[in-house]
Formats: C-alpha cells, sequence, structure tokens
C-alpha cells in the first residue's frame, strides 16, 4: 500500500523531474527505499515464463527522463551504449527525446503496459501517447486550438526467461488506435482513411533496420532483472538498476484477444 500511495502521488514517477528541477527528489528515494524493502520479501521468483503470461500495467518508475524507457526498443538503446564503454550518451540520448517530444505540453505519455505470451516467446510493449493535449491561450481564450489527437505505440520482442532474467530481442514497432481518442487523419474522406489504415498498420522492422547502422553491433538486445513477483505485482531492474513495477490490470482482457489487437488480426 506504501508502494501504491508513493507511485499514485508521484504520477507514476514522472513528477520527479532532475531535468526540470529537484521538487519531489525526497519522496522519489523514499518510495525506492519502499521497494527495496518489497524486493529483499518477494516470494521465490518464477522459474518460466508463463508465470508472467497476460497483461501487465507499469504503476511506477524511478527511472529519469520519461516513463517509455520501459520499451524494449530503449532498453536496447541503454544497452548498446553500456556495452561500447559509453553508458552516459545513452542518459543524454534520453534526455533530448524527453525534451524533444515533451516540452510546451505537446506530447504526454497515458497508459504504459506490456503483454507477455509465452507460447510464442513474445513480449508486446505498449504506451499511449496524447499529442496536443493543451494548446488554448492562457487568458486570452478557454477553448482548444487545435484537437488531441495520438494512438498506442507498440515494441514487439521476443523473450525469454533465463534464470532470473527476462531477456528480449526487438522485432518490430507499430501503432494502434486509441479508443477515446482521435486517431491520424492525414487526408479528408476515404482516401485519407485508407492513408490513416495503412499508417496505423505499418511495422517498422526494428531488428533489420538495426543491424544495417554501423554503430550497433548485433542485434537489439535487451534484458531486464526480475527481482520481485507476488502474481499480482512484479518488479523488474534495468543494466543501471533502475526499478519498473507492473501490476495486473483490474479488468484484463483474454490474452488471445490482446495478442490479436497487438498483431492486427
Amino acid at each position: 500500500m506504501r508502494v501504491l500511495t508513493l507511485a499514485a502521488s508521484l504520477d507514476r514517477g514522472q513528477s520527479y523531474n532532475p531535468t526540470s528541477s529537484d521538487a519531489y527528489a525526497e519522496r522519489m528515494e523514499i518510495t525506492s527505499a519502499c521497494l527495496r524493502e518489497l524486493i529483499a520479501a518477494s516470494p521465490p521468483l518464477p522459474t518460466s515464463l508463463e508465470a508472467l503470461d497476460g497483461e501487465w500495467e507499469l504503476i511506477f518508475t524511478n527511472v529519469r527522463h520519461g516513463i517509455f524507457r520501459s520499451s524494449p526498443f530503449f532498453l536496447a538503446i541503454q544497452e548498446a551504449y553500456a556495452n561500447a564503454g559509453v553508458p552516459e550518451k545513452a542518459e543524454l540520448f534520453f534526455k533530448l527525446h524527453e525534451l524533444q517530444t515533451c516540452s510546451f505540453g505537446i506530447s504526454k505519455i497515458g497508459r504504459v503496459a506490456q503483454t507477455i505470451d509465452s507460447s510464442s516467446g513474445m513480449l508486446y510493449s505498449e504506451f499511449d501517447t496524447n499529442l496536443l493535449s493543451l494548446t488554448a491561450l492562457p487568458l486570452i481564450g478557454f477553448w482548444k486550438l487545435l484537437p488531441t489527437f495520438g494512438g498506442c505505440v507498440i515494441t514487439a520482442s521476443s523473450a525469454a526467461l533465463s534464470g532470473d532474467r527476462i531477456e528480449m530481442e526487438v522485432e518490430y514497432t507499430t501503432s494502434r488506435p486509441v479508443p477515446g481518442l482521435s486517431g491520424l487523419r492525414p487526408l479528408p474522406g476515404d482516401f485519407g482513411k485508407k492513408i490513416a489504415d495503412l499508417i496505423w498498420s505499418l511495422k517498422v522492422p526494428v531488428g533489420f533496420v538495426w543491424k544495417l547502422l554501423p554503430w550497433n553491433k548485433g542485434a537489439p538486445t535487451c534484458s531486464v532483472k526480475l527481482v520481485y513477483f507476488d502474481g499480482d505485482m512484479r518488479i523488474v531492474e534495468d543494466v543501471s538498476g533502475e526499478l519498473f513495477v507492473y501490476t495486473r490490470p483490474v479488468a484484463p482482457r483474454p490474452l488471445a484477444q490482446k495478442i490479436a489487437e497487438v498483431e492486427g488480426k
């Protein structure tokens, strides 16, 4: 309950942002300490990926520069820099990405989740993004100048549980509409709808493109250490020791339905 309360008060960890200020730094330290206490009291960890099957929602992370870093895509970037002996460049990359995408309220991250399917050995990471959510002119008007739109960004990775580590290799990224949120409509009419449907169904082969870049060595791989699991909550740790806390959704969708939605079937 202490962890859940602190996570809620810190907006999943987003309230503490060292890029802008040290506000809530002490509260973040208290939350991290609570997590370490919880980890020390963890029940026995699972030995198969099957125990982790289903949906998981991110409720807290003490990572800096954006909760988007829970995605295997960004974890792979972090590990690539670490393997090259320049981990500080990863932090600079994440800081610049946060500044470019979240400045002036242009972008806001909504639900962040993962779906694990042990039968196919896949992990689907997703986060909802809202664009132009706040576009009024203060003191002049109280109406929105531009409509809010966005969608769900999905990263599909192969996954396997090896000891206490979840090992992943990024395969592709794609996107899906979010119910209630205006999607991408670059052009009006039926033609615009066809273009939008094509964009939603587009799969970017990250694994293939990654190997073509000269500064990347090998495939886009990453891993996180499973440090706590009780069936309803799990905590993982990245290579820099930062923590990501996931819980089961209150009303999860059936696994087969969720996979079909992600895969666009």
